[in-house]
């Protein structure tokens, strides 16, 4: 199976970059997966670019792709202003709105105190609602203080588990999308 980790983490090293291989780790543990990381840092001004010009840059469309061709997803982004960054955001916005119908994924977040963690709530569970995305129950929230504190690897474990659930069991029983989603490199490829 085959598991996309997207990182909208900004700064190296990044706390967004370490929970997101944090959880990834635990959901290789509890299901034989293959883990991709898209870092997001990394493809900001493909992103822009593709607001402006209609089409993915090679590096994104292979982005938009893995995350597209998944079994599973874990899904992190730093808060900014009580919310996903645009980064992460911008991101998404390129993605066809049928890409991630029935997918399962797992939405997780930092931030600098426990007072931004309803941003999985309020922004990022909605968000992948619109995609049709199965979400699993438990999201992951890192504050500063919980690094090295008790809790955050519970819930990192928990939350694996969910994700790994899914995608070696329930997932089959997740209709199909219905129309079909031409890959972004295909699509790149026949315009040139």
């Amino acid at each position: 199976m085959r598991l996309v980790v997207v990182s909208a983490g900004l700064s190296v090293p990044s706390s967004t970059r370490l929970l997101a291989d944090r959880l990834a780790a635990a959901v290789g543990r509890q299901a034989d997966v293959d883990i991709q990381v898209v870092e997001l840092r990394d493809l900001a001004v493909e992103i822009a670019h593709n607001f402006t010009s209609g089409f993915p840059g090679r590096k994104l469309a292979e982005a938009l792709d893995a995350v597209t061709g998944a079994d599973g997803l874990v899904v992190v982004t730093p808060v900014f202003s009580a919310s996903y960054s645009g980064l992460f955001k911008s991101f998404f916005d390129v993605l066809e709105k049928d890409a991630l119908v029935g997918k399962p994924v797992l939405v997780a977040a930092t931030g600098g105190s426990a007072r931004h963690s309803l941003v999985l709530e309020h922004a990022m569970r909605p968000l992948f609602a619109y995609f049709r995305a199965v979400v699993v129950p438990t999201a992951v929230y890192a504050a500063s203080e919980d690094w090295g504190a008790e809790g955050l690897p519970e819930r990192i474990e928990r939350a694996a588990g969910e994700l790994a659930g899914l995608m070696s069991g329930v997932r089959g029983a997740v209709p199909a999308p219905g129309p079909v989603v031409v890959p972004f490199a295909e699509r790149l490829a026949a315009l040139q």
